[in-house]
């Protein structure tokens, strides 16, 4: 696994208009749920899919059950799943997303054979890291505690 540089991971973000959020989660404590709210509040559409919500609503969109259910702009798929379910993702973000440029997988997930199925369709793969973090690290908003709190303590 090759990890991205700097430059890519900014051009990555700074192009990215559209997210499909692959296994987020409606409970607010969940972390791809705050990924989600978060990259939407940066100015991203997040496309939120789950077969086991689709319909409901989520960051302000209908949860689509598939890759298939989403609509045409998606630009970013971001995988909140285990590794092992990787491929089927890949070969859908493949085969219905006609502007996909950015496979993202989370931290902890990564599949060498799906990422370079991927890069074989001219794809670029981000492999175990979050983009939320990264858009913190790279925009100046991560502080010590690693997150951007907003609480001021005196507490080390």
């Amino acid at each position: 696994m090759t990890m991205p540089d700097d430059q890519t991971l900014r051009r990555i973000l700074d192009t990215t208009r559209v997210i499909a959020m692959v296994g987020v989660s409606p409970n607010p404590v969940r972390p791809s749920h705050y990924v989600g709210r978060y990259m939407q509040l940066k100015g991203y559409r997040v496309i939120p899919v789950n077969p086991g919500h689709a319909g409901a609503t989520l960051f302000g969109e209908t949860v689509c059950a598939s890759l298939a259910d989403c609509p045409a702009e998606v630009d970013m798929v971001d995988i909140f799943r285990r590794s092992e379910a990787v491929p089927p993702i890949v070969d859908a973000a493949l085969s219905d997303l006609p502007n996909l440029r950015t496979v993202w997988m989370q931290i902890g997930v990564q599949h060498p054979e799906a990422a370079a199925k991927a890069r074989a369709r001219g794809v670029q793969v981000v492999e175990n890291l979050c983009p939320k973090m990264q858009y913190q690290r790279l925009c100046g908003e991560l502080r010590m505690g690693g997150i951007n709190t907003g609480i001021i303590t005196s507490r080390l």
